[in-house]
């Protein structure tokens, strides 16, 4: 396919594809997924091996969060039978931590719920920073606090974190659709704290809240406008009590064709499949290595994900590895700045995964037509997270 062998040649050389092409992928048929798949996983390898980072999240605070996103379990009235509680202690926060690392976590994402962290509460994120980072050597730590105010990416810094998380979540025609409590140029001006601070800058999408394939493309294009080193994609997690509850459009090859869109666009930045792919990917979630170089490992932030051990057995099985704590993960061009990138590599999202509070993506169903057999909801696969952080029942990592 010409389309393909140009996206390769493209990504090869880290040229920026046309929209045009970059719909194309999304256009493709569920006949030519394997194709796609395919050239995508050369751009992948050619940058970041068969290496798969392992990220853990740990929600420090959960629920109870001002702002209306409308994919998210801890939004404003929300009716989400989530677990609620407010911050966890540096110590408790470092022992979830732990969990992660041990089952193989390279970086450690600390997410709270809320528009974002007033200076007490960078000073509590900064401790618990400090303590994780004292009693786990080597590790790498992101922050995903929420909206960052003048000085506070910089206090960040200073306590040792890497890494910010911040999410654009669609594009900016259709913000105002999904959110109302912030704007979208709120989040880009605390990516761009983020950068100027030297933190490592984080921002992805959530796929599958009603958006079209230009809505799709057109946030990823800004994102690589943005230029963060670590690039999360949600697939919705449709939570009943929330309103996108009914948002149930994705199939697996949609997923597959999403991941492969945002490979090409941003050929050698950290592409980590986040909240929803055991939701949406389901059986065909190896495929999705071929794509993305970085996965979260175990639990989201209120939902529950695969078994840890599931997870490793899996990158093992499609002949993946692990990437280690030695091993820088972002190409030599972009790693010159500290651990992995411009200060580090990268958080995921909303959760699904999320920035600061929410719960991330899903997909959209433009493109390809859904096989029958992906119809019907599979509510039976969206499990609200009762063990780990914030509760006295050991973490799934």
């Amino acid at each position: 396919m010409d389309l393909l062998n140009t996206l390769v040649d493209k990504g090869l050389r880290r040229e920026t594809p046309t929209r045009e092409e970059a719909l194309a992928v999304l256009a493709t048929s569920d006949d030519d997924v394997l194709d796609v798949v395919a050239a995508a996983g050369k751009v992948r390898r050619h940058w970041f091996g068969r290496r798969v980072k392992l990220n853990y999240l740990v929600n420090l605070k959960s629920g109870l969060c001002p702002e209306d996103c409308s994919y998210c379990s801890q939004r404003l009235g929300s009716k989400a039978g989530i677990l609620k509680y407010t911050w966890l202690k540096p110590d408790d926060a470092s022992q979830a931590a732990a969990a992660g690392v041990a089952g193989g976590a390279k970086r450690v994402c600390l997410v709270a719920s809320g528009r974002g962290p007033t200076d007490r509460d960078v000073d509590r994120v900064s401790d618990t920073i400090k303590t994780i980072k004292e009693q786990n050597e080597g590790v790498e730590v992101c922050a995903c606090l929420g909206l960052l105010s003048d000085g506070q990416a910089e206090r960040l810094r200073a306590a040792g974190a890497d890494a910010y998380n911040h999410n654009l979540n669609t594009s900016e025609a259709t913000y105002g659709d999904i959110t109302t409590t912030h704007t979208y140029a709120d989040r880009v001006d605390t990516v761009q704290k983020a950068h100027a601070a030297g933190l490592s800058a984080c921002s992805g999408l959530i796929a599958g809240m009603g958006e079209s394939d230009e809505d799709l493309v057109d946030v990823v294009f800004s994102l690589r406008e943005l230029d963060p080193d670590s690039v999360p994609v949600n697939f919705l997690i449709p939570f009943e009590g929330t309103p996108l509850a009914k948002e149930w459009s994705l199939t697996p090859q949609r997923c597959l064709r999403i991941l492969a869109m945002v490979r090409f666009v941003c050929p050698d930045v950290e592409v980590r499949i986040a909240g929803g792919r055991e939701v949406h990917l389901r059986t065909m979630q190896p495929l999705a290595l071929h794509l993305a170089n970085s996965i979260f490992l175990g639990d989201y932030l209120t939902s529950e994900g695969q078994a840890g051990k599931a997870d490793l057995e899996m990158i093992a099985d499609a002949g993946f590895e692990v990437e280690g704590t030695d091993q820088v993960t972002l190409p030599e061009h972009r790693a010159a700045g500290g651990c992995g990138s411009h200060a580090g590599a990268a958080c995921g999202s909303d959760d699904g995964t999320g920035c600061g509070s929410h719960e991330g993506g899903g997909v959209c169903g433009s493109g390809a037509a859904s096989a029958p057999r992906t119809d019907e909801p599979r509510t039976d696969l969206v499990a609200v997270r009762r063990r780990g952080a914030g509760t006295d029942i050991a973490p799934n990592a």
